[in-house]
């Protein structure tokens, strides 16, 4: 059983943990990035799918590439982050199953190609919330966003990976507490919750 974390670890990842629009000027290395993913990797997926891809954009050209992709709010975001990253799906992720699920061979599972695509879509969308909480969680902020052109996105950085699909990009670094505004409402538990 785990042990419960502390407030301020909970203010951290969920409280007052905020998206950003803006960053200082701390850089975003290599190192972080992979103790990122470290953590991210960690996350359950159905039969350990693994389907989520990663693009991590530290350079200038490789960020100016992408925000070519991105709604005008979004590419200016882009551009002056520390790093961007681009989280995609594999549609064939199931032909690494029996490295990650090596007790059966799940692959006959997700034989079917829509459904399969629509698991694949879904893990990954976990793996991208797992990796806004480890980015929080050893000291980064982030800005998730979906305006963008995946087609666009898809041919200038997975041309040589045709199976690969995006679905969020986010920026990464160190938040700028003038770049964001006021805490959105959220729903009090009474309204979207069913206890039977």
């Amino acid at each position: 059983m785990g042990e419960k974390l502390t407030d301020s670890a909970l203010d951290t990842i969920f409280r007052t943990a905020r998206t950003y629009n803006g960053y200082t000027d701390a850089p975003v290395t290599q190192d972080d990035i992979k103790a990122i993913y470290e953590l991210v990797k960690m996350g359950p997926t159905s039969a350990n799918q693994q389907p989520a891809r990663f693009v991590w954009l530290l350079s200038q050209d490789a960020k100016d590439k992408l925000a070519g992709f991105a709604s005008a709010n979004n590419a200016d975001k882009i551009r002056k982050a520390p790093a961007s990253v681009i989280i995609a799906y594999d549609k064939e992720f199931h032909e690494h199953l029996p490295e990650f699920f090596p007790h059966v061979d799940a692959r006959p599972w997700f034989a079917e190609p829509v459904s399969r695509e629509r698991h694949a879509f879904l893990n990954s969308t976990l793996q991208a919330a797992y990796f806004i909480i480890a980015a929080r969680a050893l000291g980064f902020d982030t800005g998730p966003m979906t305006g963008f052109d995946n087609a666009a996105v898809d041919a200038a950085f997975f041309a040589d990976q045709p199976n690969f699909r995006s679905t969020i990009l986010s920026t990464l670094g160190h938040g700028d507490p003038a770049s964001i505004f006021g805490r959105l409402p959220r729903p009090a538990f009474e309204k979207f919750n069913t206890v039977l």
